[in-house]
């Protein structure tokens, strides 16, 4: 089994896109580290390498965090396999 993507911890939002050529409609595989578990689920969008995508449904306003910290507030809904980027979420520190 291939991994596409990595989850540092099993509270994060996101993973980390660790593979090219991520498509919308393709079915990926991710890591949890912490727990070392997988989970799988389809992408919504074409994500590059190294690139965040939700693992869970994300709401307005909701904090986003990645490797156990907080890294910024949703602006705009994000599903489960969509990309995480500055399209839909922003920096609290200004």
């Amino acid at each position: 089994m291939s991994i596409d993507f990595v989850v540092h911890d099993a509270d994060d939002a996101v993973g980390v896109v660790v593979v090219e050529g991520v498509e919308a409609g393709q079915m990926l595989t991710g890591w949890v580290m912490d727990q070392d578990r997988t989970l799988q689920f389809e992408v919504k969008d074409a994500i590059p390498i190294g690139h965040k995508l939700a693992i869970r449904d994300l709401a307005e306003d909701e904090t986003v965090i990645k490797y156990s910290v907080d890294i910024g507030r949703v602006v705009q809904s994000i599903r489960q396999g969509e990309h995480v980027h500055v399209h839909n979420v922003k920096t609290k520190r200004w």
